[in-house]
């Protein structure tokens, strides 16, 4: 096995193509990471789905969306004024600014084309129900709990398949999830494209990279795996700008069919070399080390009996339910609450990208050296200030606050996708450490079904996301009281 070769080349320098190819792999795979650039589109082209269905004439896409986002009281005021509406009233109704220059044109366009609406129009708008906020975040919802659903199915498949079949296999499923959702025809379609199979093709491809770097570099497994999954967490500054800019040109379900187009060819492609190495390598002149004993090993039913598996389960849980939530609406409270544009928007959001893969390695580092339980608390500390931070400084204008917090909310979801895993590993043992952490994963999951809940309810109950941080403040509150508790060293 000493003259094992990679790519041709000598194993111990060739393995360091596959870092490459898991990294960009995984730039793909982490798109989903730029949902809140696609929300707001989503809403809207369903809602003027559903607008058209009903018979509405009305072709304005500028006074449809702003229609369509009415809120509370902002709904009765519209449509009790709307053949004599006001400036004033379109100023108040809409939230805009006459001493903006933006807002004072769309102010002078609603003037004249509101009582212009035929009386038809007003009432099937009227009685129309829309996308809520809510339903909005179903697809990426269904999309991050179908990814930890299947990757925990994956782990065993890949003991049959092998991590090339495997690979095969979810990046087709990635690509028909995508293009299959650019014949949607309402919010339930894409649950079912983008979320369902979209979701459930990252969960059978993401574990291939993953079991590739840990079987090629047992001396450096940390550092390859590391790599690999950086590029999960930061698919957002690439995949997030190109959305910005495609759907303006080409529209939102066509952008759909690019992306999905795009990644069939290049993860099937990235999919042919990979190979696990014979068994029993190892680079030449490394050797195991021995020293500390390990942990003891626990089955999944014997982990799930520990307290300590508990207080990681249910702090991961908060972790991501914080970090998912802001993900998923990034782009739009920049946009809502901030009122930045939607390049600005777009923009931040690769810079928060940043954050979200800078974490991993950081939290990684931290949790070897100040142990899973501190690493934790932390973790849980930087979501509560942030929280407030999104509670009692963002507003109109105040970008700083709202880049720092956000950047603060990828950064520990980054951290937890380091902290789980090596607490997994360091307290339950290596034995059934993929079955482990299978179980331990599905906390991902059930954080992005709760994060958009309360997000999607924030929005569609109070009219602002803003509401959705008091439950992240209150909750990182309790994340901390548990971490200091149970999330320790178990006794078997």
């Amino acid at each position: 096995m000493a003259d094992t070769k990679v790519f041709g080349m000598a194993a111990e320098k060739g393995r360091w193509l596959f870092v490459i190819i898991g990294l960009v792999m995984n730039l793909c795979l982490g798109s989903v990471y730029s949902y809140g650039v696609f929300k707001p589109h989503v809403e809207f082209e369903f809602n003027k789905k559903k607008a058209e269905q009903a018979g509405v004439t009305l072709k304005d896409n500028d006074l449809l969306k702003g229609i369509f986002t009415l809120k509370g009281d902002a709904v009765d005021k519209f449509y009790s004024s709307a053949k004599t509406i006001t400036a004033e009233q379109v100023a108040e109704i809409f939230k805009l600014k006459p001493d903006v220059e933006k807002d004072k044109v769309k102010i002078d366009n609603f003037t004249r084309a509101i009582p212009a609406i035929a009386e038809k129009d007003l009432e099937l708008l009227k009685g129309m129900k829309k996308v809520s906020s809510l339903e909005g975040n179903l697809p990426f919802m269904l999309f991050l709990a179908f990814f930890a659903i299947t990757m925990f199915f994956g782990g065993k498949v890949m003991e049959k398949l092998g991590p090339k079949k495997l690979a095969l296999v979810g990046s087709l499923i990635v690509g028909l999830g995508w293009g299959l959702s650019y014949f949607a025809q309402n919010i339930y379609m894409l649950m079912l494209t983008y979320g369902v199979i979209a979701g459930s093709g990252v969960g059978l491809a993401y574990g291939c990279p993953v079991s590739l770097g840990a079987r090629w570099f047992p001396d450096k497994k940390g550092l390859a795996v590391g790599l690999m999954l950086a590029g999960f967490g930061g698919s957002a500054l690439l995949t997030a700008n190109i959305a910005s800019a495609l759907i303006p040109k080409a529209g939102l379900f066509t952008t759909f069919l690019y992306f999905g187009i795009a990644f069939a060819i290049i993860l099937v492609i990235l999919s042919l070399p990979y190979k696990f190495p014979e068994a029993g390598w190892k680079p030449a002149g490394w050797t195991a080390p021995t020293g500390a004993a390990a942990a003891a090993d626990f089955t999944s039913g014997e982990m799930s009996k520990t307290g300590s598996f508990w207080g990681l389960f249910l702090a991961y849980i908060i972790g991501c339910l914080a970090g998912l939530m802001a993900i998923g609406i990034s782009a739009p409270v920049g946009q809502e609450i901030i009122k930045v544009t939607a390049a600005q928007a777009a923009m931040f959001t690769g810079i928060f990208a940043i954050f979200n893969a800078v974490g991993r390695p950081l939290f990684g580092t931290l949790t070897d050296k100040i142990t899973p339980k501190w690493a934790a608390v932390l973790n849980m500390a930087i979501i509560l200030v942030v929280s407030l931070i999104m509670l009692f400084l963002a507003g109109e204008g105040k970008t700083m606050a709202y880049v720092i917090a956000f950047c603060g909310f990828w950064l520990c979801l980054g951290g937890w996708l380091a902290i789980a895993p090596a607490a997994t590993a360091s307290f339950f043992g290596m034995k059934n450490y993929a079955r482990n952490y299978g179980v331990v994963f599905f906390a991902y999951g059930l954080g992005a079904i709760i994060g958009g809940l309360i997000s999607g309810f924030a929005k569609d109950l109070f009219g602002s996301f803003t509401v959705a941080f008091y439950p992240t403040a209150g909750l990182a509150v309790l994340g901390i009281l548990l971490s200091i508790a149970l999330i320790k060293q178990p006794k078997k």
